[in-house]
């Protein structure tokens, strides 16, 4: 047997089911009304994020390019300076001081790899006797590094027949060096300016050669040069 609601009863359920349905439905569009404003602050909040990217890297991009002009700036400072400085202690006779010993610790590593921290001793004007036979001799800079000695000559001028005189002294040198005995014997000539047939006459002879460059006194040798031991 069916129990029946009396109709009354029942559309005063119907009522209430509508009633609820309907502030379901208001509820419902109130959530999606504030979702979408929420939504619309978060895209505008986005846009202006991007925005904000945008000028940010345009800033830095504008940074940047300061930045290298800067650079720039300072490479030609230093530059000039390094020439004003060489032309002086070519003048003065200082090129070895001034320029030529800063710049060996760099030559080495460029040309046999030698670190700096590796370098066990340098000087400048060195005069040696040499036991055998009492002479003595000046060298303008020496620097031992690994297992190479280093020996530079110097001058204002730099002609081909300074590069073989050297060379033909230079095998004598350890005879005042006894010291370093079993060490490499490789040599090297700098001059302020030194014309490129004075570099590649150097370089075969097995010299390194140095010149005013970027870094105050920079190799000229081609980039595959490998020193001559003497």
């Amino acid at each position: 047997m069916t129990l029946q609601l009396p109709l009354e009863e029942r559309v005063t359920n119907l009522e209430d089911l509508m009633a609820q349905l309907m502030r379901t439905t208001i509820q419902t569009s109130r959530n999606v009304n504030q979702l979408s404003q929420e939504m619309r602050e978060f895209k505008d909040e986005m846009r202006e994020f991007k925005d904000e990217m945008r000028e940010f890297k345009d800033e830095m991009r504008e940074f940047k390019d300061e930045m290298g002009e800067f650079k720039d700036e300072s490479r030609r400072i230093q530059q000039n300076f390094n020439k004003q400085l060489g032309e002086l202690s070519n003048k003065m006779g200082t090129l070895v001081e001034d320029l030529v010993a800063p710049s060996i610790g760099r030559v080495l590593r460029t040309v046999i790899g030698c670190p700096d921290d590796r370098i066990q001793a340098s000087a400048i004007r060195v005069k040696k006797t040499n036991p055998a036979n009492g002479q003595q001799r000046e060298f303008d800079a020496i620097a031992v590094c690994g297992e190479y000695l280093f020996i530079n000559e110097t001058k204002s001028r730099l002609r081909p027949e300074d590069v073989t005189a050297f060379v033909q002294r230079l095998p004598e040198a350890r005879g005042y060096f006894p010291e370093y005995g079993a060490y490499k014997l490789i040599g090297g000539v700098a001059s302020l300016y030194v014309d490129e047939s004075v570099v590649r006459f150097g370089e075969r002879l097995g010299l390194i050669v140095m010149g005013f460059g970027e870094e105050a006194m920079d190799v000229l040798n081609s980039p595959e040069f490998q020193p001559q031991t003497f």
